[in-house]
């Protein structure tokens, strides 16, 4: 999902993830209605928002641990869950030590490893390179691929990063105050336009007309945070 800030991506992610009712309709994540069965969807999911997720205090280990018992997963499974996803984030050697000494990206991709322990059908991620330097940026663009290729996850996230939505993306949504105004391939939005627009024409022509209330000092406060811990 792109849009400018205020658009509504981050109050959309709160409403498919549960966290936030909606104030009329519904909508089905994993074939499950966010309304009638909230409690199933979350089964069926995984979040990482831009907020930090993963406890300093502790392990990359013990945060794996407390969140294999936060989503349920069986105890004689915990341990190959663990240590695959160690493994698959490129944390097992650091696997032991304190996150607080962790980079920013090593914490993204720790905070990635928490999410998809449960397997989940759908992984929703706000911002999720938001404050890297470009190596770490690539790292974790590299996890997402491999989640995706190993377990057939569906991923949902949101980003002002156009490279990132080029890479990443099969499909683009943007959202302008808080309405859907296009929807399509990254190739095809910009073949619309010409044959050489990019995605930051494509993002131009939909959202650069217009000021959009919303993004104000608490959302901009949190993207700052998130920003400076990560970087």
């Amino acid at each position: 999902m792109l849009g400018s800030n205020g658009a509504g991506k981050s109050t959309l992610i709160k409403m498919l993830t549960t966290l936030l009712p909606p104030t009329s309709g519904d909508a089905l994540v994993a074939g499950l209605s966010i309304v009638q069965a909230p409690s199933a969807v979350r089964s069926h999911i995984g979040y990482v928002p831009q907020m930090l997720s993963a406890d300093g205090s502790l392990t990359a280990r013990e945060n794996l641990v407390f969140s294999a018992r936060l989503y349920g997963v069986h105890s004689g499974d915990r341990a190959t869950r663990i240590a695959d996803a160690l493994r698959l984030m490129g944390l097992e050697e650091s696997a032991n030590h304190l996150v607080s000494t962790y980079s920013g990206g090593m914490i993204r991709r720790l905070e990635l490893a928490q999410a998809m322990l449960h397997r989940p059908s759908v992984l929703f991620l706000d911002e999720p390179t938001i404050g890297l330097d470009p190596l770490a940026r690539h790292a974790v663009w590299d996890r997402l691929q491999a989640l995706r290729k190993d377990f057939g996850m569906t991923v949902l996230l949101t980003t002002h990063d156009m490279e990132e939505a080029s890479r990443l993306c099969d499909e683009l949504a943007i959202l302008n105050a808080g309405r859907l105004v296009v929807q399509g391939t990254p190739s095809d939005l910009c073949a619309a336009l010409s044959a050489t627009a990019t995605l930051d024409d494509v993002f131009s022509h939909f959202c650069g007309g217009s000021i959009v209330r919303g993004g104000g000092f608490v959302d901009t406060r949190e993207a700052r945070v998130t920003a400076s811990r990560l970087g």
